[in-house]
């Protein structure tokens, strides 16, 4: 065979492969495992994509890996000229429009489980550092307000051994930060659309109404997706109920909480601390009111930044994304029936 005859099929085998637009940097072994098998475009800026770029892109590929910073919203989804996947690098999908995606039969899909625990334990270190007073001391040292040897009242804090802990959302999460609490010797009361009644006994969880977690927990922490219903759930009304030394935590989605409600309760010490990793709009801006408080501890969104967590959300993704454009039913569809009724039929006619 003439090498220039070999040239032209190896070519001709690489048009073949399908593309995808990965729109930010993904730990290994992810990429190299999705190169193998696709033609892949790697965005490799530190600030995301404009949507204007991910529209463009969305004219070309057959698929995206994506995350929390892309916009999926109708306008994009209607650029979609031969996408079948968007792939999600993380549990959750609000940044896409699943009913924009499911009528353009593109399949979505996300990474549950594999960073269940990693955010257990942020969310519950977040509670810590909070009832600690842990930011709020480091800050103290460095700037050289430490003159005093020991003081009893040297920044006093709150106990977390013992005390009442409420939960917000029963999901995965919300379950793994309940065994964590289970090891302080907590009350744990939780609210959820869907009682958990066949693991209350073995969690040592009691189901009660929202009103009743906002007034006796000392710790509340939300783990809910971010839903219409969510949104601004927890807003001044609801924080007024909560106990003066209560702390509340967030690691699921900023917009759940009204974060204007949050200072003002902070400001007024409606509620004592609270430990917050998301916001309504990230990253947050520098002359936020929420960064000038000291009964307040903050993180960039780092919930599930274990160097373990990030690089199996980047393999599940690789994998979710290239199960689709094999014709395969993906481990973790979001819109499970679009991908049963697409890839069970393509899988039918191919045997046949």
């Amino acid at each position: 065979m003439e090498e220039s005859e070999v040239q032209s099929r190896q070519v001709d085998v690489c048009m073949l492969r399908p593309r995808v637009f990965v729109t930010r940097a993904l730990p290994e072994p992810g990429p190299s495992i999705l190169q193998k098998y696709c033609q892949v475009e790697f965005w490799s800026k530190d600030m995301p994509p404009s949507k204007s770029t991910i529209i463009q892109k969305a004219k070309v590929v057959d698929g995206f890996v994506s995350f929390l910073t892309d916009s999926f919203d109708e306008e994009v989804i209607n650029a979609c000229d031969h996408v079948k996947v968007i792939s999600q690098v993380a549990v959750g999908y609000d940044n896409v429009d699943i009913t924009a995606a499911t009528a353009k039969n593109i399949i979505v899909t996300n990474t549950p489980e594999v960073l269940t625990e990693t955010t257990a334990d942020f969310a519950f270190a977040l509670l810590l550092a909070t009832a600690r007073r842990v930011a709020e001391a480091d800050r103290y040292v460095r700037a050289g307000s430490w003159k005093v040897p020991w003081a009893i009242d040297m920044m006093v804090g709150q106990d977390v051994y013992q005390q009442t802990l409420g939960i917000i959302g029963l999901g995965r999460i919300g379950r793994a930060v309940a065994r964590r609490a289970q090891g302080f010797g907590m009350k744990i009361l939780y609210f959820d659309v869907t009682p958990a009644s066949d693991l209350e006994k073995e969690l040592g969880i009691q189901a009660v109404s929202l009103d009743r977690l906002l007034r006796e927990s000392d710790f509340i922490t939300l783990h809910v997706p971010l839903t219409p219903k969510t949104q601004g759930m927890i807003g001044y009304q609801e924080l007024q109920k909560m106990k003066p030394s209560a702390c509340l935590i967030n690691t699921s989605r900023g917009a759940v909480i009204d974060q204007n409600a949050l200072v003002r309760a902070l400001k007024e010490d409606i509620i004592a601390y609270a430990g917050l990793d998301v916001f309504a709009e990230e990253p947050i801006s520098a002359n936020h009111p929420l960064l000038f408080l000291e009964n307040v501890t903050l993180a960039p969104h780092i919930a599930s930044a274990s160097t373990q967590t990030r690089s199996k959300m980047g393999v599940m993704a690789v994998e979710n994304c290239l199960a689709v454009l094999r014709g395969k039913i993906p481990p973790n569809p979001v819109n499970a029936d679009l991908a049963k009724k697409l890839l069970t039929s393509t899988n039918a006619k191919s045997n046949t």
